[in-house]
């Protein structure tokens, strides 16, 4: 039987227990094409886009979560998902194949949801960077820079309270994501900043690929401003 780019994965709810099917993308049929300056992955093919399946939503009580989200609950949000998210649910079923509006639909439900149970900042910060992203796919500017601003503050806050500790994120990687965003943002003072921070840390970083991006990121800057300029 030939493969499909899509595929069912048994997941289990991390609220009610409740097994369900939540829809992934094969590795193999990834195709990278190139990076965003803000790290925004552009496929080959922009439907076999793994960022539309990141958020799993459960069809029998609508927790929605992904797989960075904590399996702890703090005092009282259960409570406050069962009456804010569960009772209202009418039993959609977000698996099988996902348009970009599907996927839309999907972060805003993991962001109400996380929320809801205090999610780290660092987690929250991922889900709207994601949601910048496909309205970036959909050419819908004021939407891309009301979640880039989202973004922002909450990867501002997970650098302050470095609640990113044992995650896949290093500091140099929040530092670029701030540093870009507040460009995309028209803070440049705050990028300046930003890059200069990561780039203090050349000699001493463990992601020198990370410095590299940045010094080269802060330089087309530069140089695109002069031309501006001249």
């Amino acid at each position: 039987m030939e493969l499909t780019p899509l595929y069912s994965k048994k997941i289990k709810c991390g609220l009610c227990a409740a097994q369900f099917e939540t829809t992934k993308i094969r590795g193999r049929f990834v195709r990278v094409k190139e990076h965003d300056t803000d790290l925004m992955p552009v496929y080959e093919n922009p439907e076999i886009n793994p960022s539309l399946y990141h958020v799993h939503i459960c069809p029998d009580c609508g927790y929605a979560f992904t797989d960075d989200s904590a399996p702890y609950f703090p005092p009282g949000a259960r409570e406050e998902i069962d009456a804010k998210i569960t009772k209202r649910w009418s039993g959609q079923d977000f698996s099988g194949e996902r348009s970009i509006s599907d996927a839309i639909k999907a972060y805003k439900l993991a962001v109400y949801t996380g929320t809801l149970k205090k999610e780290k900042s660092i987690t929250m910060a991922g889900l709207y960077l994601r949601l910048s992203w496909l309205y970036r796919e959909l050419g819908n500017v004021e939407q891309e820079k009301r979640f880039q601003r989202l973004a922002h503050a909450n990867y501002q806050d997970s650098y302050s309270k470095e609640d990113y500790a044992g995650t896949q994120m290093s500091t140099e990687r929040i530092l670029y994501i701030l540093a870009e965003l507040s460009l995309r943002l028209g803070e440049e003072d705050q990028a300046t900043r930003y890059f200069s921070k990561i780039i203090e840390k050349q000699h001493s970083s463990t992601e020198p690929k990370m410095v590299k991006m940045a010094k080269d990121r802060w330089q087309a800057h530069r140089e695109q401003k002069q031309m501006q300029s001249s």
